[in-house]
């Protein structure tokens, strides 16, 4: 999402990576992107009119499941259809993406409620101002990051996942990676400078926390809220808490390169790619799309992530911008195509349901959202053909 990154990310790719431009010349990436701007139009004709959007299409069903603007979700149905409007420079597309993106105004002057602030918001306004400099989105993003940071603790050194949900002590999500980029795009764009300590403090706290000295991700870490003490590494969607859940570590590995992307600290990076080595090393399935957790006792007869697949292809596109190593960058830019590459010939939604995507996997463990299409895996589907356009061109 992020204007220096497209830049960036085309010059390097020009500079290396000619072979891997002939081989990527078979693949249409306009007619995916068309693909999904028609299940979208699909999809607005059954939306109600009633400030909802869509979330998700159960398994066997043909018809979306919507979410009011409070839900964690709500973010990613306007930020595809931003990402529509990149992509065509069809007004209608801008025009519905800012109707569905007002719904979610009333965020960023409401308590924070739990750390999804940044994918409701800079999904939605975040994108709607870098497509057209609405100074009122801008408004919105800055109002977010202010309630966002309020969720910080200093004493932990990151942000409270879930405020309601005590958990026996602060409790962080690997997802909170992926909020961190509302923070740093606010301090840098006439927010409060302290924004991008935050998001920085956060970042090291993670990393020094979250993970197994095999670089795989827990889905949350309980500290103590007055000594900031770990007191221990647990799950909520994964399959146990020593698991690799396959999102969380997607969610590690996108959140990270981003981190390194606006600090240009070369410890996130190696970071970075110490996380993508272990998920990249235990990817077995030949088609790249994983199954819902890397050690789900059922497999090969578990259900896959869509999701996951959708968020690693996205990042790896970016991490290889930042890759100076040829072998290395070359194997991140051509798994994450065939990565995009599986998701569009085996795993759209066409003739099934007006989503994108089929075979994500939300919350496995409470039995929700198993094996379906969720937006969430359609917008980072969307970003990643959006990104792979851009290298092409």
């Amino acid at each position: 999402m992020n204007v220096k990154f497209f830049t960036l990310i085309a010059a390097v790719f020009l500079l290396g990576n000619q072979s891997y431009a002939q081989k990527n010349n078979s693949f249409n990436v306009k007619k995916q992107l068309e693909y999904c701007a028609e299940q979208a139009s699909k999809t607005l004709k059954v939306i109600p009119d009633d400030g909802t959007s869509p979330r998700t299409v159960p398994n066997g069903s043909k018809d979306w499941k919507f979410v009011n603007y409070k839900d964690w979700t709500s973010g990613f149905w306007p930020g595809e259809l931003w990402y529509l409007y990149e992509a065509t420079g069809d007004k209608k597309w801008e025009k519905e993406a800012d109707k569905f993106s007002q719904f979610l105004k009333p965020l960023s002057v409401s308590k924070a409620n739990d750390h999804d602030l940044g994918f409701q918001i800079f999904n939605s306004f975040g994108n709607g101002y870098r497509l057209t400099k609405n100074p009122e989105y801008k408004d919105v993003i800055l109002k977010t990051a202010d309630t966002l940071a309020t969720l910080f603790n200093p004493k932990v050194g990151t942000t409270i996942s879930w405020p309601h949900n005590k958990m026996g002590g602060h409790n962080t999500i690997i997802d909170n990676m992926m909020n961190l980029e509302l923070l740093f795009w606010a301090s840098k764009n006439g927010g409060n400078k302290k924004l991008y300590d935050i998001a920085v403090k956060h970042a090291e706290t993670t990393m020094n926390n979250h993970f197994r000295p095999d670089y795989s991700s827990y889905h949350v870490i309980i500290y103590d809220y007055e000594t900031g003490k770990k007191i221990k590494g647990r799950t909520a969607q994964g399959y146990s808490d020593d698991s690799m859940w396959a999102r969380g570590q997607a969610w590690a590995i996108y959140g990270f390169t981003m981190v390194y992307r606006e600090t240009k600290d070369p410890k996130f990076l190696d970071f970075a790619h110490k996380l993508t080595r272990v998920y990249l090393d235990r990817l077995t399935t030949e088609d790249l799309i994983p199954y819902w957790d890397f050690d789900a006792p059922g497999i090969p007869n578990e259900p896959r992530d869509a999701s996951a697949a959708a968020i690693v292809s996205s990042a790896l596109m970016e991490l290889s911008s930042y890759t100076k190593d040829a072998n290395l960058k070359k194997e991140y830019l051509t798994k994450s195509k065939k990565m995009i590459v599986s998701l569009s010939d085996h795993y759209q939604s066409r003739d099934v349901n007006s989503a994108f995507l089929l075979h994500s996997t939300g919350h496995k463990p409470a039995g929700s959202e198993i094996d379906c299409s969720i937006n969430y895996a359609d917008y980072y589907y969307l970003e990643a053909l959006l990104r792979l356009q851009k290298l092409k061109k």
